[in-house]
């Protein structure tokens, strides 16, 4: 089961990373997986059942129809957020292997599992299909640090099974802020004023790609300058949400 997150040891990060491993679950180490886990710990992902259709912030009752508090008094710039997880154990234990810990196939569940989601949405007509998609930026001096951005990761595979281009560059950072893991929503939105910068032309449909929407500050900011240079819907699309 997913507990086995709970010991496996980031010792495991040659064994997991392999591409010797593509039918092991990333999680138990089971050798029966489809897209990096078994059964038994895909069952055990808490999925974002009921959320606000504006930011899919999880919302403790049963709606998928309604906004949250925070969309209905001070509306997002964006349209939608299509976010499948809660950012709860074992999904944040996940995303964190991934991102700290350089074990990318980690992610690999996950990332198939919002592409199917989105894919699926596309077809029926449900969402906009966006002209361009648009990874959160970091900046240089941390992703030297870490060794890659894990939103450009995610949004180069969405990219590459959905079929639109990427655009990486669009959007730099012009400093490096103070880390937002610890900042309540204010501080964060604080924090990111005048952060980033336009690099080029915006078209009228985009979609932001994230790892995890946690106050929706981030996505607030980029939305509403993307929304200033032209573009008329704006999605966000991110593994895994933080409940409020």
């Amino acid at each position: 089961m997913i507990k086995g997150l709970n010991w496996l040891s980031t010792l495991m990060e040659l064994k997991v990373n392999s591409e010797k491993a593509a039918g092991v679950c990333v999680a138990c180490l089971h050798p029966n997986a489809i897209n990096g886990l078994c059964d038994a710990c895909q069952h055990d992902l808490p999925v974002n059942h009921w959320s606000c259709k504006a930011c899919a912030l999880p919302l403790p009752w049963a709606a998928n129809n309604h906004l949250c508090g925070q969309c209905l008094t001070d509306p997002p710039p964006f349209s939608r957020a299509v976010i499948p997880w809660r950012y709860q154990f074992p999904v944040d234990s996940i995303i964190g292997r991934y991102k700290y810990n350089r074990q990318r196939k980690f992610a690999r569940p996950l990332i198939a599992g919002l592409g199917q989601q989105l894919e699926t949405q596309l077809a029926a007509g449900h969402l906009p299909r966006p002209d361009l998609l648009i990874p959160a930026p970091m900046h240089p001096q941390r992703r030297r640090s870490r060794g890659f951005n894990q939103a450009q990761e995610i949004a180069e595979e969405l990219g590459s099974r959905l079929g639109v281009p990427v655009a990486s560059g669009l959007v730099r950072r012009t400093r490096k802020a103070r880390s937002q893991r610890e900042l309540n929503r204010d501080e964060r939105l604080k924090n990111l004023q005048g952060l980033f910068q336009l690099q080029g032309k915006v078209p009228m449909k985009v979609a932001i790609v994230d790892d995890v929407v946690t106050t929706g500050a981030t996505a607030r900011t980029l939305a509403g300058l993307l929304a200033q240079h032209g573009a008329r819907d704006i999605q966000i699309w991110a593994l895994a949400r933080t409940p409020g």
